[in-house]
């Protein structure tokens, strides 16, 4: 019998479902089925509605989309759903189908989108929504046991009935929207092309991103010659639509400098998340990508509390609080730990406009606290538009951001079974441990693993535990050169005396 919980994947679920890379398939039709009735049922006690609920179904580029949508469609029209087929899609795009019309949604009860992010071409999954947001943890875990409970019962539909399928043409009403949202933005219309005379370069690493060059930039004046790897392709052949990952960033930096753009933008497969270059191609990415959208979000918000993932620099601490004038509230990592705090913190009478990770998941509060690459890019560009008008640029206005000399990340591979226990204890006795370090200071405002301030500041590093896998990430940066090495040789002696872990990655380190 197949275990659907080890589909579960924080508040999305993933598998394998191509074989083209040798891996087993266990996204197969029937459960993708089976999930998807379990959407529909967790989807009608939501709603206490059992007939005329509408869900809209969309993907990214990979090459198993066209499968599974089939079998999602055919899952939710067994349970009497009805489904508006959107084709490719960006996830962003997907949560906008539930919103009412007049703000430019279409008003349906739920969506699905069918994408595994920056993972291999042979993974894929399915993100849900509703219009109160993306689903958390536990209801993903609910539907997963309706799907095991359906799967039980032979593929029954949850519902007699039968549901009717229509396509629906939502990317070109999403783009429509960005684009009155620049002209708005930069005080101009959309036919007095209010981007002429920009040259933005796209890299949308054959995901599903490339409308964003030919269907929001280009159409308001921007010259988007340069701009790489638009069309759609499933195996991803240029390089892992990723913006944290070293090879992606460096192709699109190199394109920027190449093309001689004002700006560089790269996003990942389903466009949750983005990085841009500067006009030099210096990257603005992590640390400096946090400061560049809390700049933003803290114009309309002063003293607001920008929430953040555990791994953000000191510097960025400093810059939000001294140069901004905002709070800095380091959370876990996770898009949905960090967008749930910012808004529990806003049900607290906390003003928190932005809830951003350090990989590029940025949600600002205007726009439903949705992590949308292509808005934080659109709200970037407007700036980038303002700025220039003053004699300025993006650079002006994170040019006081501290940044590290030195800044590494080792990930011990936990050999244990039971990783999560043992991962625990491991960082129970580091913080035992490093209290008693002479120079080193638990961080008070840490809240995910333990995180030791060095030399009154000048550096720092944070152990932590992943959140599905049997690892164990460490990051480390320093002020000085050779930080992070010493800091390294310090803990090397603490590390070798747990034989569950693999401490290889720190020798090399050294």
């Amino acid at each position: 019998m197949l275990d659907y919980q080890t589909f579960k994947s924080g508040t999305d679920i993933r598998g394998v479902a191509s074989d083209e890379d040798g891996r087993a398939v266990n996204l197969t039709d029937p459960a993708v089925e089976n999930i998807a009735a379990g959407f529909a049922r967790w989807l009608m006690e939501k709603t206490g509605r059992t007939q005329g609920l509408r869900v809209s179904v969309g993907h990214d580029s990979r090459i198993s989309a066209g499968r599974l949508k089939g079998a999602v469609t055919r899952g939710l029209i067994a349970a009497g759903i009805d489904v508006l087929d959107c084709g490719l899609s960006s996830t962003p795009a997907m949560f906008m189908t539930t919103v009412p019309e007049a703000e430019g949604g279409a008003g349906t009860d739920g969506a699905v989108q069918i994408t595994a992010s920056h993972h291999p071409f042979d993974r894929n999954g399915l993100k849900f929504f509703t219009p109160d947001g993306g689903l958390d943890g536990p209801d993903i875990a609910r539907i997963l046991d309706y799907a095991a409970r359906r799967d039980e019962m032979g593929g029954v539909a949850t519902l007699s009935g039968k549901g009717q399928v229509q396509p629906l043409a939502f990317m070109p009403r999403y783009a429509a929207l960005l684009r009155r949202i620049i002209a708005r933005g930069v005080g101009k219309t959309e036919e007095s092309l209010p981007l002429s005379g920009f040259h933005i370069v796209v890299d949308a690493g054959n995901g599903a991103g490339g409308f964003y060059a030919t269907q929001v930039l280009a159409p308001l004046g921007a010259d988007i010659s340069g701009s790489q790897f638009l069309e759609p392709d499933g195996y991803f052949p240029n390089h892992i639509p990723n913006p944290e990952n070293e090879t992606a960033m460096q192709s699109v930096c190199t394109a920027t400098r190449l093309a001689g753009a004002d700006l560089g933008v790269i996003f990942d497969t389903d466009v949750d998340r983005a990085g841009c270059v500067d006009r030099q191609g210096h990257e603005i990415n992590r640390n400096r990508l946090v400061a560049l959208a809390a700049a933003i979000a803290l114009e309309d918000c002063p003293g607001g509390t920008i929430v953040t993932d555990s791994i953000t620099s000191s510097g960025l601490k400093s810059f939000i609080e001294k140069e901004l004038g905002g709070v800095h509230y380091r959370y876990r990592r996770g898009y949905r730990n960090v967008i749930n705090k910012a808004m529990e913190l806003e049900d607290q009478g906390m003003s928190a406009p932005l809830a951003i990770e350090t990989s590029g998941h940025a949600a600002l509060k205007e726009n439903y606290f949705l992590d949308d690459g292509a808005y934080l890019i659109t709200k970037i560009i407007i700036k980038l538009a303002r700025l220039r008008a003053e004699g300025k640029d993006l650079e002006d206005l994170i040019g006081g951001l501290p940044e590290p000399v030195e800044a590494a990340e080792v990930r011990f591979a936990i050999k244990e079974a039971d990783f999560k226990t043992y991962g625990e204890q491991v960082i129970a006795a580091l913080e035992q441990f490093a209290a008693g370090v002479e120079g080193w200071q638990i961080a008070d405002d840490n809240r995910e693993g333990v995180r030791v301030s060095v030399e009154d500041g000048r550096g720092w590093f944070l152990l932590r535990l992943s959140v599905h896998d049997p690892i164990m990430p460490m990051n480390l940066e320093s002020d000085r050169a050779g930080g992070v090495r010493d800091m390294a040789a310090a803990l090397l002696p603490f590390f070798q005396q747990f034989d569950g872990l693999d401490t290889a990655p720190l020798d090399k380190l050294l």
